[in-house]
């Protein structure tokens, strides 16, 4: 997959109508509506700022939740116009539709150094099935079209792909960053390069697993995933998370593991409880010794300085999820640790969004880390070294 993309940087855009494609996909309150964190919003700042500075008249858009093509009042994006004229200290001029009459009109009155936002793109069913008609008609409001939303270009919608065969396509700076950062640590990474896999599922994590291991000095694996590892090797495991369709792969693994010459490091203790609670029993075991009964929620203390050590060393660090249930206080020792490790290691840390991304935010180590990827499931294809339609789209450098 070709990263080197032109970015905005590369386009004349005075005097240009820019369609921006952002994310404003941002958690509210299911009551209220009102947004509960404007992350996203301020992350598409630079780029809009930009954008306006250099004379362009920016058109954004963005999709909001999953309205399945329906009208629904608490999907509108009239809040996120709101907090972004905020943000910007200047009036953000608000569609009440997405290519309809008050879009268009709007749109062509729009002046340089304006800024308008369209409706929920998915309100429209044609968006998420990359309608040609609805992408010619967003494409025939502007000059040129500028991706700046990393946690949709996995997928090729109207607003993501189908634009761009309208308009010549270039990066934001979010998605040049992701492109250039993570893109820099597959291909050609600072060595030794150190994958840190977790989260729940080892099918969630297949092809990452299987990429890194062409790619990776060492791969470390913990979270609910590493049980189906240790039990392929034999141990019992209790009653903690089994996927057990997946032991011959995790085997494969192993063995690709030693083909390749890669370290594979799994648990070698567990922090293990009675029940799948916050206030369950505790209790640190090896590995090989879980009772019946009991299951594993974190890595335990020799865990932690191994998979430590490791991180220490390296020069490129990718971490994709937490390595237990970090949501209960007493099970988020592991991943606070690995977080912690990644934060003094003096690597070039990427972490890929999602679960790890929350869990460094929320322990205080973001600003730390090189690189925190905006978009959980982007980041995932990426790390599997999938073409992403979105950026496939956008013109070469």
């Amino acid at each position: 997959m070709n990263y080197n993309k032109k970015s905005v940087l590369d386009a004349d855009v005075k005097g240009k109508k820019v369609l921006l494609r952002c994310d404003f996909n941002v958690p509210q309150n299911k009551e209220t509506g009102e947004i509960t964190s404007d992350k996203r919003i301020v992350a598409a700042l630079p780029t809009i700022k930009y954008l306006l500075d250099n004379g362009a008249a920016v058109i954004a858009c963005s999709h909001l939740g999953k309205p399945k093509g329906e009208w629904k009042e608490k999907l509108t994006l009239a809040p996120v116009a709101k907090r972004l004229s905020e943000l910007l200290g200047m009036e953000v001029i608000f569609a009440k539709d997405i290519i309809g009459e008050d879009a268009q009109a709007k749109a062509a009155a729009l002046k340089p150094g304006q800024i308008m936002l369209l409706e929920n793109l998915r309100f429209d069913i044609r968006e998420e099935k990359n309608g040609d008609d609805f992408a010619k008609a967003l494409s025939d409001m502007a000059d040129i079209y500028v991706s700046d939303a990393f946690g949709t270009v996995h997928r090729a919608h109207a607003s993501t792909v189908g634009v761009a065969k309208y308009l010549p396509a270039y990066a934001g700076l979010l998605v040049e960053k992701e492109l250039s950062v993570m893109g820099k640590a597959l291909d050609d990474p600072a060595r030794p390069f150190v994958a840190v896999l977790g989260g729940a599922k080892v099918s969630d994590k297949i092809g990452v697993i299987n990429n890194l291991l062409d790619k990776a000095d060492t791969v470390i694996i913990g979270g609910g995933m590493a049980y189906t590892f240790i039990k392929a090797m034999g141990h019992g495991i209790g009653n903690s998370l089994l996927e057990a369709d997946k032991l011959d792969y995790a085997l494969e693994m192993i063995e690709k593991a030693k083909e390749k010459n890669v370290r594979l490091l799994l648990p070698v203790d567990t922090a293990i409880g009675n029940e799948f609670k916050a206030d369950c029993e505790k209790k640190i075991v090896p590995v090989d010794a879980i009772p019946d009964g009991w299951m594993g929620l974190d890595i335990g203390p020799e865990t932690v300085k191994l998979f430590s050590d490791a991180i220490k060393n390296a020069k490129t660090v990718v971490w994709n999820g937490p390595m237990g249930v970090f949501e209960f206080e007493a099970f988020a020792e592991g991943t606070k640790a690995v977080a912690k490790a990644l934060a003094e290691s003096g690597a070039v840390t990427i972490v890929g969004g999602g679960d790890s991304a929350a869990a460094v935010e929320q322990l205080g180590f973001a600003d730390k880390m090189t690189h925190i990827s905006t978009g959980g499931g982007a980041s995932l294809e990426f790390l599997e070294g999938r073409e992403l339609p979105g950026v496939a789209c956008l013109l070469d450098k």
